[in-house]
């Protein structure tokens, strides 16, 4: 539900925040207040395309933002955002998009930047736009069929079978991999045994390389060594003024005086300490020193044995494995490891193969079966949804409107499957008497289109199961009341306050009739901004939206109706608001 909404120098406003709430909200205004300009707003926050005229003149950028709560149970946006490492606080996200006049923009999910597509595509799970000029979900063929799923109760069968089929086309292209590698198969075979045989007989050892390149570097500067060790155990323990020599003075002289002042004790046991220490470094240098030797013959062994492991790794490492595994030996095993997996899988390719056919056929049966059930509860649904909405639709100023949702089979002979059933779900409509059915794309009117998908939108709350709809919970409506009045107005606005019992609607109107049924009523006005400097020279002309109270929305009612707020309109604002207007 969209909770607030601020729009920062977007056409002709210049700085407007609006809090909503649920239910029913309505906007109006005199006609080129810039009502379309929210609208438009909405619009650019859900991913439409737009150009840098959106912004206003005389500033270097335009931007939107929204609070918007989610529902606990919209799973379709939580998984979404989830797949992005993008959490709601309190179960709300803020969503922001701005344009620079340069043309460039930006796109933030609670802080995260994204693509247009990507916005558009979040926003599609919240919101529904109908109005003539934009993008309307309606239009969109490949939902007609989850709105029938819907209506029917058939969402859970309709995704197992997704399931199921995603899971045959898997199995498919296994069998296919197989049959295309089976030619090759020997010849890899051999490879990789060759590679393990390799890699066996070399046996590798994780981090080898480091310890042969540090024991080639002390090979190699032996004689250096050797006199830097032979000075240490000089300095240690072999001169006469070496480490030890002066320690053992020192303690007996400190002695001596510690027999004459007991004070000296502490001192004398930091000074045992200290020389202990020092002939436990002496001992073990000594025996450093009594190992060290320097043998020819090493140096070629280790020269041969880091070649052969550089071999190895520029054989059977990868840069994409080195990146993943540094160590080189280690990169070698894990070759190893992969290329005896590889042996096993097509080593044991024929079973395999088998048992992939057996798996194949028992899926097909399955989704079969399950094709046949969705598409006879397809059809039958359709026949019911048709009528409803028809009906619906003969009451919001469409007589003689026949809606039917066309089901086809994909395949002209036979039983051809698609990830979601054996057949396409199309809604068509013919508006008038005598005419064909049509597809709903070339539905001229955008209040006609509207609507359509009003009386969708009321069909699926009137069957209970609105429920498990809780994805587009706000639903925003332009245009709705073009070319209706009297009566059918009043079952527009009827049908908008039903279905707004179970969603967040804003709609557009230009009609007291469906205005009057409002929660929340705002009025868009065009002002004239008086310049700082004054004279008028620098005036500016700005959208301002105002939230409405009881007084207010009755003058606009009554401005509504007639032209003005006289007394006769205020008196017909009375009774409508009486009859029709929202008590709380």
């Amino acid at each position: 539900m969209l909770e607030e909404l601020s729009i920062r120098n977007y056409a002709l406003i210049e700085n407007l925040t609006l809090s909503f709430g649920g239910g029913f909200n309505v906007f109006t205004g005199e006609t080129g207040a810039g009502k379309s300009i929210v609208v438009g707003s909405l619009s650019f926050l859900m991913g439409a395309k737009a150009e840098a005229d959106v912004i206003r003149t005389g500033t270097e950028e335009a931007g939107v933002s929204a609070v918007v709560s989610l529902h606990p149970c919209n799973r379709d946006a939580r998984e979404w955002l989830e797949g992005r490492d993008i959490t709601p606080e309190e179960d709300r996200i803020i969503v922001r998009r701005s344009m620079k006049n340069t043309g460039r923009g930006s796109i933030f999910i609670q802080n995260i930047p994204v693509t247009r597509n990507d916005l558009a595509e979040f926003m599609a799970l919240l919101f529904d736009l109908h109005g003539q000029h934009n993008h309307e979900s309606l239009l969109r063929k490949e939902n007609h069929r989850r709105y029938l799923d819907h209506f029917a109760g058939l969402e859970e069968e309709a995704a197992a079978f997704n399931r199921a089929f995603l899971e045959l086309s898997g199995k498919k292209k296994a069998l296919e991999d197989m049959v295309n590698s089976e030619q090759d198969r020997d010849t890899r075979l051999e490879l990789l045994r060759y590679a393990v045989e390799e890699i066996d007989t070399a046996a590798p050892r994780a981090g080898e390389s480091r310890e042969l390149e540090n024991e080639a570097q002390k090979l190699g500067d032996f004689e250096r060594l050797a006199a830097q060790v032979n000075a240490a155990a000089a300095a240690l323990y072999d001169n006469e003024d070496s480490l030890l020599s002066m320690g053992r003075r020192a303690r007996s002289a400190l002695d001596a005086a510690g027999a004459i002042d007991a004070s000296l004790e502490p001192v004398q046991k930091r000074l045992d300490d200290l020389y202990f220490e020092a002939e436990d470094l002496a001992e073990e240098f000594r025996s450093y020193r009594e190992a060290l030797s320097y043998d020819p013959g090493r140096m070629e062994e280790v020269e041969e044995r880091l070649a052969l492991l550089h071999r190895l790794k520029k054989k059977y490492v990868s840069e994409a494995l080195a990146r993943s595994v540094p160590d080189p030996e280690e990169g070698v095993l894990a070759y190893k490891s992969q290329a005896e997996e590889e042996i096993a899988d097509l080593s044991g390719i024929e079973m395999n193969r088998e048992n992939i056919k057996a798996e194949i056929a028992a899926l097909e049966k399955d989704i079969g079966a399950r094709s046949v059930s969705l598409g006879t509860k397809r059809k039958a649904a359709a026949l019911v949804l048709g009528r409803g909405i028809t009906e619906i639709l003969c009451r919001l100023g469409m007589p003689n409107a026949r809606f039917s949702p066309v089901i086809r089979p994909k395949g002209q002979t036979g039983l051809v499957l698609g990830p979601w059933g054996a057949e396409d779900v199309e809604f068509f409509i013919s508006a008038n008497t005598g005419e064909p059915l049509k597809d709903l794309s070339r539905i001229a009117s955008g209040g006609e289109l509207s609507r359509v998908m009003l009386a969708i939108k009321t069909v699926l709350a009137s069957a209970d199961i609105q429920g498990g709809d809780v994805s587009q919970e706000t639903l925003i409506f332009d245009e709705v009341d073009t070319g209706i009045g009297g009566e059918v107005a009043l079952s527009v606005g009827e049908y908008l306050v039903k279905t707004a019992g179970r969603k967040q609607i804003f709609c557009v109107t230009h009609l007291a009739s469906i205005a009057v049924r409002a929660d929340n009523h705002y009025k868009v006005e065009k002002l004239i901004k008086a310049s700082k400097e004054g004279g008028g020279n620098g005036d500016r002309t700005v959208t301002t939206v105002k939230v409405l109270g009881q007084h207010e929305k009755r003058r606009e009612i009554a401005r509504m109706l007639s032209g003005d707020a006289g007394n006769a309109a205020l008196a017909h604002a009375d009774d409508l608001l009486a009859k029709y207007g929202n008590k709380a």
